[in-house]
């Protein structure tokens, strides 16, 4: 794992606006190909998996494993249409996320207001919570009751984290909007129209093949995905030399570049991934479309010094949950009885 540039010399935001800026445009014939070449395997292999019922559910389970990984770069697409980058036009932006939001069980204006907020607050102890995952201090976390404890415990076990919680997540919370977004009104409108186009794709498959063959194809799909897909979000921003500072100490360069990291996968996993792991300059300037972030990240050094993770160090993040505030630093559970003995706790 990489070490990120100290914070005195990070550039000033004139500097890094005027590297970044040339990325920041659209090409409509790439992203028309990359809609091609995403939403037409997903549907070609779900046929396939559909076929497969008629020989062995475990072939059906195998082909879920790409599917997922197509799913997930639909999810990017949307995530991309929700910061205005993949297309030029707002409308066709508005227009391509919805879609991908039937598709990934995630309604999309609800979706890019929240995310909005992580983009603005990424890294801040402050507006934890706010579309991410929640870290407790080291002090906030003593001060808990046994039962507080227990809970964030089980919050932070992997078994819930990657698999329970991010289904739950995708299949039933984003049906219902929260009740502190009562002055959304877009977005919560967008949550039940989603719901509703949702519904109709249930009930036209379930007519076509059986609801029993589409739950057993749809079901590890989604599981997959879900898991997928909140494993890429967490790690980008929860390991052991990430950033957060109190509001009044807050920068957003900080919170970026040495907030968010670089997770350099396999190519055939940054192709399923929409290269989502060039996280730190997707932070810099979410308006660089997914398939510009690779080229700005090489072409400019200055965006290499950052926390680079590969596939294997990163499972090293996994029982990284509380922040130490002394440290300045992610720690795990069973560091706690070290750093209470440091500190005289």
């Amino acid at each position: 794992m990489n070490s990120s540039l100290p914070s005195n010399s990070m550039p000033d935001p004139a500097s890094w606006s005027a590297l970044v800026s040339k990325y920041q445009t659209s090409n409509t014939w790439q992203s028309i190909w990359q809609v091609v070449n995403t939403f037409i395997p997903f549907g070609v292999v779900w046929y396939l998996m559909y076929l497969s019922l008629t020989y062995s559910y475990w072939l059906t389970l195998a082909l879920a494993l790409p599917a997922a990984g197509l799913l997930v770069r639909i999810f990017i697409i949307q995530h991309d249409c929700g910061h205005g980058s993949f297309f030029s036009t707002r409308q066709a932006n508005d227009w391509l996320g919805s879609i991908c939001g039937v598709i990934t069980l995630t309604p999309y204006h609800y979706w890019r207001k929240s995310h909005a907020i992580h983009h603005a607050s990424a890294g801040s102890l402050e507006d934890r919570g706010v579309g991410d995952i929640y870290t407790m201090t080291v002090k906030e976390y003593l001060q808990q009751s046994w039962w507080g404890r227990l809970k964030y415990r089980l919050y932070r076990h992997p078994l819930i984290l990657f698999v329970f919680a991010p289904t739950f997540l995708f299949v039933v919370l984003h049906r219902i909007p929260l009740a502190e977004s009562k002055s959304w009104k877009r977005e919560r409108a967008s949550v039940h129209w989603t719901n509703l186009a949702v519904a109709l794709v249930i009930i036209g498959l379930s007519l076509t093949i059986g609801f029993q063959s589409f739950l057993l194809i749809q079901l590890p799909v989604i599981i997959l995905a879900a898991t997928m897909g909140t494993w890429l979000f967490y790690v980008q921003h929860q390991f052991e030399d990430t950033y957060y500072a109190n509001d009044n100490n807050w920068d957003y360069t900080l919170a970026a570049l040495q907030g968010s990291s670089y997770y350099q996968l396999p190519k055939v996993l940054q192709w399923f991934t929409g290269n989502i792991g060039f996280h730190h300059i997707h932070h810099l300037s979410p308006r660089i479309p997914n398939y510009r972030l690779q080229q700005c990240h090489e072409e400019n050094p200055l965006f290499q010094q950052v926390v680079v993770l590969t596939l294997w160090t990163s499972f090293q993040s996994i029982f990284l949950s509380l922040w130490d505030e002394e440290q300045k630093k992610l720690v795990g559970f069973h560091q706690l009885q070290s750093i209470s003995q440091a500190e005289g706790r």
